[in-house]
């Protein structure tokens, strides 16, 4: 047997984090006419590396077959999009950002982000391997790289003299195999004054709350400030400064400088991080111990809600055909005999099955059609922005679930 590796330092990859068995990739979305053909199925097994303690999946398939074409577009998410909109302000103000400077995003996805710098007259230049998302982004006049990000591509950014101002890397940085490939990258495409922000969820949420559902192919890391310093100094980069966010189930926003460029003291809040994760055990291996039973705890507890619903002759429906929610029905073995369907705002999805599952994709109408007892909240991040859409719902008795980190009826 192949011993597995941990990505960023190398360490033999020995201790299981969490198994989730054999599921399809998340964003695998099912044309109606292969409804009636198998998904194809890879293993899903979490394990943490004794070294560095950073929890990984292995990489199953190659990023190409994954981002080629992606079916996830930022915009649909009205929340998402305000929150990079702030990001942008406060930014430009924090570090004088201005017509001659150069913003960069990688994974820049449909420009969610960078037209907002654009519209301020800061210079952008996403960089995003999905040629269909990047054509979302192009329509909005910004100008886009179609290309996987690394060493090289950040190398052809210098030699043609478009070095960052800022960087940005916003959920990237579970999405990338090569992780030192990828986070060497990001320190070269830096000016020597200049500034990385990346944010990711962070793994102590992952741990407290239960959301094992943020697992899947496509996000092959899970990361801690801990783990994130140490593969930044591996590569020459130094984290001067952390924010807690509400983002994805409570994220992080490090913000990291070149240690040999312009110096930047450190700020409070990433003292304040690095205290909590210590508290929280993540700085010790045996913290991440015991996470498998709380995981089957949500499962059963999610089946037996929609057990006793069925039981009752009531009807089940879901919002949000999410990556996330793909994790959470394939892991609890839910299909359209315990859900009728999902529905979803991205025109996108509609039309197709959900992986695994086969969960129809409907537009959210379908829900005043059919007027389901109980819709279950697969992304419960934006739980509240979709109740609030959808408060119509209640109009006719319908109630909101949730299942992470416990199965709850909303108020």
């Amino acid at each position: 047997m192949t011993t597995l590796t941990c990505r960023s330092c190398g360490a033999p990859l020995a201790r299981s984090f969490v198994d989730l068995g054999r599921t399809p990739l998340a964003n695998s979305y099912v044309p109606p006419h292969a409804a009636g053909a198998p998904d194809p199925t890879f293993p899903l097994h979490a394990r943490i590396c004794d070294a560095c303690l950073l929890v990984q999946v292995e990489a199953v398939r190659p990023p190409e077959d994954i981002f080629g074409e992606y079916a996830y577009f930022s915009s649909y998410s009205s929340s998402w999009v305000a929150h990079a909109k702030r990001f942008c302000e406060d930014a430009t103000r924090r570090f004088g950002l201005s017509g001659s400077s150069l913003v960069v995003e990688v994974a820049s996805n449909d420009g969610y982000l960078l037209r907002h710098f654009l519209a301020a007259g800061v210079p952008v230049l996403g960089i995003e391997p999905a040629a269909n998302v990047a054509e979302a982004a192009k329509a909005l006049g910004i100008p886009v790289e179609v290309r996987f990000f690394g060493r090289e591509a950040a190398a052809d950014l210098v030699a043609t003299g478009r070095a960052a101002d800022l960087v940005v890397a916003n959920n990237v940085l579970a999405h990338v195999p090569d992780l030192n490939d990828f986070v060497a990258g990001l320190a070269r495409a830096l000016k020597p004054s200049g500034v990385l922000s990346v944010e990711f969820p962070h793994l102590l949420n992952l741990v407290r709350e239960v959301q094992f559902d943020t697992i899947y192919h496509e996000h092959y890391c899970y990361f801690s400030l801990l783990a994130v310093e140490r593969a930044f100094a591996r590569h020459g980069l130094r984290v001067f400064d952390v924010e807690t966010l509400p983002t994805h189930g409570g994220s992080l926003r490090v913000l990291a400088c070149r240690a040999d460029g312009a110096p930047r003291a450190e700020e409070p809040g990433l003292a304040r991080v690095r205290a909590m994760e210590r508290d929280a055990g993540l700085d010790r291996v045996e913290a991440y111990a015991g996470f498998q039973a709380k995981v089957d705890a949500v499962r059963d507890a999610l089946l037996a809600f929609l057990r006793r619903a069925r039981a009752e002759g009531r009807k089940v429906a879901a919002y949000g055909a999410a990556a996330k929610g793909n994790t959470l029905l394939n892991y609890c073995g839910i299909g359209t005999d315990l859900v009728e369907y999902v529905v979803d705002l991205n025109p996108h999805k509609q039309g197709r099955l959900l992986p695994g599952s086969h969960l129809p994709v409907h537009a959210p109408s379908r829900l005043a059609e059919t007027r389901p007892d109980y819709v279950l909240v697969l992304p419960w991040n934006i739980a509240a922005e979709i109740t609030s859409s959808m408060a119509h719902v209640r109009g006719w008795g319908g109630r909101f679930v949730v299942a992470v980190p416990t199965t709850r009826i909303l108020d």
